[in-house]
């Protein structure tokens, strides 16, 4: 019996039309043709099958009682918060973790996948959320590395290079292969992933939260990779939080919800509403957040003329000033890349001006005056980092270190020689539960909770300690969708309480939803800047690409 979604329903003849049909030879050989490619979709073996898939982690049950269909030469998106048990899924069939109970199918046959050798050799590829690359090698040493095809080095660069041309010819994936990896945009870092996977034969691709570190153009290039894929056969999993994402590149999406399946469904079928809503288990609310047009508070901060260079002499950030007034939200926008990092850092005191000035809570600081993150911590300055994983926390840190970071001398926390362990496992779990952390274990390791859950491990730590200014960059970097709903009311909260807050982000949305004013950047200036309550995307995108002037 067919679905009624399916392919040939729209146009099958009504009934009493069946002697018309019959005598229409075009007509029963465009019917014949979509039975047929209906009945060789049912016949043909599913890519993956997982099934009765459990997995806990001490008191945590990440993955329930599992079952997955992926068709094969589709893309299937999988969608659940933070924690839901989405990476956990997916590291199973990886081979990353072993399933407590269940089992994998791979075309069909039943597949042992104890490691990520096994599974590349199923011919499964990952793209990690967290790039697996080593920075100090070349593209082509990374593709290579585990995956030399003779003991003569130079014979196996010389396939791979051959190899890694055609395969960047074929899906318009052109990657420097001789350029060191860690001085590629983080878009070709990810091209890099996946050639690196389809060099090792790989006919299913994982990817986990593709674009949360990817530009809006890296990201459309990225789709456009994954539709060449898609059509020559290959099978992907697409791991996001970002439903829009789901909804314009995906044939079918199943949404988890604490560690299960609830729902599988063709995308066609379904919206961002009715996704969201199955996700978080309620609907959510449309956010609507006042715009202070005119500030009365003080200056929190004031930058003239700061210019800041890198290492290789490159200028980062280029003559530029502004303020932020406390109880006020600057958002600054633009294209990854065009200074904003930068400006953030030096701000929290972890890189220093080459020239200008800035003042920060009445501390100024300039090329001859030196200070450190601890030093602006103590004036009441917060600084949540754009790169959780190297600034924001230690992995190997349990989730209770790693919500002291930066505080742990604290009276509260600190016995002079020792930390109070037990008080701070009781501030952690406080925090966990303020900004719904899960699970919330404190004792747990920072590694074994998921981007969007450590972020909001981050943002309580740092929104805990009543900043006078804070410095956040990328909030909801990997966080779904009823995370940001939480997020975006507790930066709101915190500038009610007369913050000066300077946010930087991506998201355009995220953008226009939070400031009260926006800063474009482009190339290390600031090229513009619009109210937030007349902000549109149309204005933003040709600033942020300084294109105001020639679309003038």
């Amino acid at each position: 019996m067919q679905d009624k979604h399916s392919q040939g329903e729209g146009i099958r003849p009504p009934r009493s039309d069946a002697n018309h049909s019959k005598n229409n030879p075009d007509l029963q050989d465009q019917r014949s043709a979509i039975e047929n490619t209906e009945q060789n979709k049912t016949n043909q073996p599913l890519a993956i099958e997982l099934r009765k898939i459990s997995k806990r982690f001490g008191q945590v049950q990440a993955n329930n009682n599992i079952d997955l269909q992926v068709q094969r030469g589709t893309v299937h998106g999988i969608v659940g918060e933070n924690g839901a048990g989405k990476s956990t899924l997916m590291s199973i069939l990886y081979g990353f973790y072993q399933a407590d109970s269940g089992e994998i199918l791979i075309n069909g046959s039943p597949a042992n996948i104890k490691n990520s050798r096994d599974a590349i050799s199923a011919g499964i590829g990952m793209v990690h959320q967290h790039f697996m690359l080593v920075d100090t090698f070349t593209v082509l040493e990374n593709v290579l590395l585990g995956a030399e095809q003779s003991a003569v080095l130079k014979k196996s660069a010389d396939n791979a290079r051959q190899a890694l041309q055609h395969l960047s010819d074929e899906y318009q994936m052109s990657v420097p292969l001789d350029t060191l990896t860690g001085e590629l945009p983080v878009g070709q870092q990810q091209r890099t992933e996946i050639l690196k996977a389809l060099y090792r034969n790989a006919e299913i691709l994982i990817l986990d939260e593709p674009t949360g570190v990817l530009t809006p153009q890296e990201a459309d290039q990225l789709f456009r990779v994954l539709q060449a894929l898609k059509e020559r056969g290959v099978t992907i999993i697409l791991i996001t939080h970002k439903l829009r994402e789901i909804m314009d590149i995906t044939d079918n999406v199943s949404v988890l919800r604490m560690g299960e399946i609830v729902s599988t469904q063709r995308t066609a079928d379904t919206n961002i509403a009715e996704l969201a809503e199955l996700m978080v288990g309620r609907k959510l609310q449309t956010q609507h957040f006042n715009k202070v047009e005119h500030p009365n508070g003080s200056n929190g901060i004031e930058v003239h003329n700061l210019t800041v260079t890198d290492d290789r002499g490159l200028t980062r950030v280029d003559n530029v000033s502004f303020e932020v007034k406390a109880g006020e939200i600057v958002g600054i926008a633009g294209v990854a890349g065009n200074g904003q990092s930068t400006l953030l850092r030096v701000l929290a005191g972890i890189e220093p001006p080459d020239s200008g000035s800035f003042i920060i809570n009445g501390r100024t600081v300039d090329a001859q005056t030196h200070v450190n993150p601890k030093e602006m911590r103590e004036i009441g300055v917060q600084h949540v980092p754009e790169d959780r994983l190297k600034l924001g926390l230690i992995k190997s840190f349990t989730a209770a270190e790693s919500s002291v970071l930066g505080y742990q001398n604290r009276r509260r926390f600190n016995w002079r020689v020792f930390l109070n362990m037990r008080s701070i496992r009781a501030a952690c779990k406080s925090l966990m539960q303020a900004f719904d952390v899960r699970p919330s274990d404190p004792k747990l390791k920072s590694a074994s909770f998921s981007g969007g859950n450590q972020q909001k491990l981050i943002l309580a730590r740092e929104l805990d300690q009543s900043p006078s200014v804070l410095l956040v960059g990328q909030p909801t970097r990997g966080v779904d969708i009823g995370a940001i709903e939480l997020i975006h009311k507790k930066i709101i909260d915190i500038r009610d309480a007369n913050c000066a807050v300077l946010l930087v982000s991506v998201e355009l949305d995220e953008i226009m939803t939070l400031s009260d004013r926006i800063i474009v950047m482009f190339e290390g200036r600031i090229v513009g800047t619009v109210s937030g309550k007349d902000a549109d995307k149309t204005t933003l995108g040709l600033m942020m690409a300084n294109a105001m002037e020639s679309a003038a």
